[in-house]
């Protein structure tokens, strides 16, 4: 069973994400989640190393999830042929410790992907968190999108929707 986070078919579906991207640390990369007509999101714009840069995201907060039941995070995206990554936070902060699970899709093709919350590692500006605590769907309260890991450039990555998976419909 599905419980929808984020469905990018109208214009208002992209209102609620912000960008932070390494500018928030003197670099100069530039992002944003636009709506594309056709009806879908567009994460898009310029990763730089500048000024120790080097990392572009956008976030929203989500609603609450079930405190059980729910197994991974579904998205439908048609990438570039880069690594983008997922974060999952358990505040409301701006800084903090983010949850990152990473894919690679192939440029031009929507696919379905599937990230179990078990491949969700604790980072802290990009480095590892041993002692963070365990991610728990109930817990989760910003998700967000990432693309970092020394991918300079432009880059694109279009998005339908988010969805968080789980066992049975009494869990979600």
């Amino acid at each position: 069973m599905l419980k929808t986070l984020f469905v990018f078919d109208r214009s208002e579906a992209v209102s609620a994400w912000s960008a932070i991207d390494d500018r928030v640390m003197g670099g100069v990369s530039r992002s944003a989640l636009r709506f594309d007509p056709a009806g879908h999101a567009v994460f898009s714009g310029q990763v730089a190393p500048d000024n120790n840069g080097g990392f572009a995201s956008v976030r929203a907060s989500v609603t609450p999830l079930p405190a059980g039941g729910i197994d991974a995070i579904e998205l439908v995206v048609r990438g570039d042929g880069r690594r983008y990554k997922l974060n999952l936070r358990i505040d409301r902060g701006f800084d903090g410790v983010n949850y990152q699970a990473g894919w690679v899709t192939p440029a031009g093709i929507w696919t379905r992907l599937a990230l179990p919350l078990a491949d969700f590692r604790p980072t802290w500006r990009g480095r590892a968190v041993a002692d963070a605590p365990a991610l728990r769907s109930a817990c989760i309260e910003q998700v967000g999108l990432m693309i970092a890991d020394g991918q300079f450039g432009g880059f694109e990555l279009a998005i339908q929707g988010i969805w968080a998976a789980g066992r049975g419909a009494a869990q979600l």
